[in-house]
């Protein structure tokens, strides 16, 4: 089916007070695993190329967009391209062309007011451009270079009342915002701090976004969207499950040199988890 947008949909879950699942891609197996994933439960979903993993494809946007538009052509059920953590202006301007109806942009590792005005400039560019756009505000931590973090040291939390101000100054349509997760968790101890969240769900109007969320488990995930957030990001789950697989593959078959059988397998397990974790979000 045509290629959605990421507005239309985290717009119909925030509506209906559920969470659209959004999840970082690297390969083309990536991006088959989170389309069959979806379709495997009869859900919309959101395909995400960070700033990171455009780097890894030799900085070039284009190959890895062009692959995640055809096939999301070609799905049973609506998907959306999303540009995720762009901190890069030249980066930005490539969204349109590529396809992409969203892009988070992400000034959080500036001082408030230098986050206020980077974010302000992109959103009006964006907008101009009919881009939906993402910030965030709070101290997350773990992406981009940045250092592990203490996600419940003081000060790392997203403030009510200045992301208020922040939201309303910027223009954004939906904010991420630091309520005890971190990027990159390979562990699944994450806990929110849900009466913060749902502070932030009351003083906002714009949907509010979770990343780090494969550091949480899964009753952690499902309060979550109870209490407002309307897009959960996922990508360190899916490289876990693929790597699993592919080792335990490559363990049991020390002769193997073809990639399509570990990458076979790979692209199974993500897909597995894609399922998984689109039906914690919509369970009861």
């Amino acid at each position: 089916m045509p290629l959605t947008t990421t507005g239309e949909l985290v717009g119909r879950a925030a509506t209906y007070g559920s969470a659209v699942a959004s999840f970082n891609v690297i390969t083309l197996e990536h991006i088959e695993a989170v389309i069959a994933g979806a379709e495997s439960v009869n859900a919309p979903v959101v395909l995400q190329v960070s700033e990171n993993a455009v780097k890894f494809r030799y900085g070039r946007l284009l190959p890895l967009a062009r692959a995640a538009v055809a096939a999301a052509e070609r799905a049973a059920v609506p998907v959306a391209l999303h540009l995720d953590h762009v901190q890069s202006d030249a980066l930005l301007r490539q969204a349109p062309d590529a396809g992409f109806g969203s892009v988070m942009y992400d000034a959080a590792r500036l001082p408030y007011a230098e986050n206020l005005a980077a974010t302000r400039a992109a959103v009006d560019w964006a907008h101009a451009r009919g881009l939906w756009i993402e910030a965030e505000l709070g101290e997350i931590g773990g992406k981009g270079g940045r250092p592990p973090l203490d996600a419940h040291a003081p000060g790392a939390r997203t403030d009510p009342d200045q992301a208020r101000a922040f939201v309303t100054e910027s223009g954004v349509d939906a904010l991420a915002v630091a309520v005890g997760t971190t990027h990159a968790m390979t562990t699944r101890t994450a806990t929110l701090d849900h009466t913060l969240l749902g502070r932030l769900s009351a003083a906002l109007d714009v949907p509010l976004v979770l990343h780090g969320s494969s550091g949480l488990p899964d009753t952690e995930l499902t309060a979550a969207v109870g209490s407002g957030i309307a897009k959960v990001n996922i990508g360190t789950a899916l490289n876990i499950a693929m790597t699993g697989a592919i080792r335990d593959f490559l363990a049991a078959h020390p002769e193997a040199v073809d990639s399509r059988g570990y990458l076979t397998v790979g692209r199974e397990a993500m897909t597995r988890a894609v399922a998984d974790i689109i039906g914690t979000l919509t369970a009861p």
